[in-house]
C-alpha cells in the first residue's frame, strides 16, 4: 500500500502548487497577476486542499477504512461553513475581509472538483 495516497492526487498537488506559486508571487516576487487569479485562485483551491486533509485525517485518525469517502451532506456542510464564515461573518470582524458572492461560487467549484476527483477510495 502506498503511503499517503491522498496527497499524490494530481488535483491536490496542483491546488497546493498553484496556491504556493500565488503566495510566492504576491509576497516575494511581486509579479502582477491577472485580477481573476488574485481574486479567486485561493478560494478555488481552498476546499480541495482542506477536504483532502480532512479526509486523510478521518481515514488515519477516525478509524475509517481507506475506502471511506465523505458523504455529499458533509461536503455541503463544509462548503456552507466556509462560505458563511469567510463571506458573511468575517467581514464584520476584519477590515481586510471583503464579502464577495463570486468567492462562494469558487468554493462551490472547488468542492465539486473534490467530490468528482478526490473523494475516492484509495
Amino acid at each position: 500500500m502506498r503511503r499517503w495516497p491522498e496527497f499524490r492526487q494530481p488535483l491536490f498537488v496542483g491546488a497546493v502548487l498553484l496556491y504556493g506559486a500565488y503566495q510566492l508571487s504576491r509576497w516575494v516576487l511581486h509579479v502582477p497577476l491577472p485580477l481573476v487569479l488574485t481574486s479567486y485562485l485561493a478560494d478555488l483551491a481552498a476546499l480541495p486542499v482542506l477536504l483532502s486533509l480532512a479526509l486523510t485525517a478521518q481515514r488515519r485518525l477516525g478509524n475509517h477504512s481507506p475506502s471511506f469517502v465523505f458523504p455529499d451532506s458533509w461536503l455541503l456542510a463544509a462548503w456552507l461553513f466556509v462560505s458563511v464564515w469567510f463571506e458573511v461573518l468575517l467581514p464584520h470582524f476584519s477590515a481586510q475581509a471583503v464579502a464577495d458572492p463570486l468567492d462562494v461560487v469558487a468554493y462551490a467549484l472547488g468542492t465539486l472538483a473534490f467530490r468528482r476527483w478526490l473523494n475516492r477510495p484509495t
